[in-house]
């Protein structure tokens, strides 16, 4: 099925229809976390929204490709290129190898994504493993003018580009140096706004990561693996590149920059923006408040699927504030679906006209923008919808298979309460027969042997004891 999907594109700064390069395929990427500590649910509440677009486009019937990067080097602790590498921060933090804790918070990081149901990417890259094709790319851009060597580091010249805004729609004059206090000046650059493509060992010495290269021992900067892993997997071409608003600028406006001026012609259509999800102090934080995880909201007793269902009930373009009580809102109000859902008899054909209608109908709403509000709506009126149950249960599990809510688990619940509750039954009826036969009443032991024949269960006299067993 091919419904008509809308989404608001950064680069046009309005919602537009998505039409992909190749028709049927999507070439997707995502940038990956950088994982130097665990990712709060903030970072997370991206990935979850990301995860959506991507299970709604293959349910439309889309072929998508998704990769994304793991960056374990390069990223500084200023976006501005300034200050100490992350990943080596975290090493410090914990007295560890950087590689260590790359592999630990890696790890770490799709543990949280398989609990909140976010699908692994079709393409896992860690940036340390495309250090080759890094250097290729930034030879490129030597060559072509776009980039210099000064200070032993080399730089992406945007001076060279008609537009280097395009993304951001920002003015020079807001980027003035010294307007944060976390931005420091660097007297290599032509332009204040020029990018390191590749830092070597004249400003980092300490760095535990490096690699040969012409420019002398050093690594990537953060800008340039993107860029290059994303074209290595997907090719020149892209359809929707995927992130948090924080990545707009400088992150992807970068990546637009070296990656046109690399290939030579537009490299991506549509730019997806996740907005952020704010406390009552303001954006959170890994520096700020209480340290919000995913194993922190189980510790405090909060299935996983509640915190995905409290970013699905907020469009994605919109600030969300994180708040207990609202958190314990959704948690009431997730529970009565489960329970809604539990209750859908599987009885009836599967096939039904309104099947489809609802299909259509939740595609519409999904493909407005990613309208995950709508799309739950839909999910509701399905549930009070007079079908039968086998229908139901099959648009429902189809609309799961985008929202990702675990809802086949309130069938599988049921059915663990039903086995209780039979179990409990049979036992006591096992319990009547053995007192009957006890006081030599073998014809109401035999009356109890065949009311549970009735009902599909045959015991059987074993010298360990009756033994039951469903026909």
């Amino acid at each position: 099925m091919k419904a008509k999907t809308c989404l608001y594109n950064t680069l046009s700064k309005k919602v537009e229809e998505f039409v992909p390069n190749e028709p049927g395929k999507v070439a997707m990427y995502t940038c990956g976390p950088t994982v130097y500590h665990f990712a709060h649910i903030g970072n997370l509440r991206s990935y979850i929204m990301e995860d959506v677009l991507e299970k709604y486009l293959r349910f439309t019937g889309y072929d998508v490709k998704r990769v994304m990067n793991i960056t374990d080097v390069g990223h500084l602790s200023s976006d501005g290129d300034t200050g100490e590498d992350k990943m080596l921060a975290g090493a410090k933090r914990e007295h560890k190898s950087v590689m260590d804790i790359a592999r630990f918070y890696t790890e770490a990081f799709f543990q949280d994504c398989e609990k909140l149901r976010i699908k692994r990417p079709d393409v896992v890259e860690p940036a340390t493993g495309c250090i080759g094709e890094f250097i290729d790319m930034i030879e490129v851009l030597l060559e072509k003018g776009y980039a210099y060597v000064a200070g032993d580091n080399v730089y992406f010249d945007t001076s060279k580009l008609k537009d280097y805004y395009v993304l951001s729609s920002q003015k020079e004059e807001e980027l003035q140096v010294g307007v944060r206090e976390d931005v420091e000046e660097d007297t290599n650059k032509r332009n204040k706004t020029d990018f390191v493509l590749w830092f070597t060992k004249s400003k980092f010495d300490n760095q535990e990561l490096k690699w040969d290269s012409p420019w002398g021992v050093g690594y990537p900067g953060w800008h340039i693996e993107c860029s290059s892993i994303s074209i290595k997997h997907l090719g020149g071409y892209m359809d929707i590149h995927c992130g948090g608003v924080d990545n707009i600028f400088p992150h992807h406006t970068n990546e637009i920059a070296q990656s046109e001026a690399y290939l030579g012609h537009k490299w991506c259509n549509y730019w997806f923006h996740v907005n952020h999800l704010n406390t009552r102090s303001g954006k959170m934080s890994k520096s700020k408040g209480e340290f919000l995880t995913v194993s922190l909201l189980e510790e405090k007793g909060y299935d996983p699927m509640v915190y995905r269902m409290f970013c699905l009930q907020s469009h994605y373009r919109k600030p969300l504030e994180f708040s207990y009580e609202g958190l314990d809102n959704v948690a009431a109000a997730y529970e009565k679906l489960m329970k809604r859902v539990a209750s859908v008899p599987e009885e009836g054909e599967a096939e039904d006209g309104k099947v489809e209608a609802y299909r259509i109908k939740f595609a519409e709403a999904m493909g407005n923008d990613l309208n995950t509000s709508m799309g739950l709506t839909v999910l509701y009126d399905v549930l009070k919808e007079d079908m039968p149950g086998a229908a139901k249960r099959k648009i429902i599990t189809e609309m799961d298979s985008v929202l990702s809510l675990g809802l086949e688990r309130a069938w599988e619940r049921e059915e663990t309460e039903v086995d209780e509750e039979l179990s409990a039954y049979v036992e006591q009826k096992i319990a009547e027969r053995a007192a009957a036969k006890k006081e030599k009443n073998f014809a109401r032991a035999d009356e109890i042997r065949d009311e549970l024949k009735a009902k599909g269960i045959l015991i059987k006299d074993t010298r360990e004891g009756v033994v039951w067993s469903r026909e």
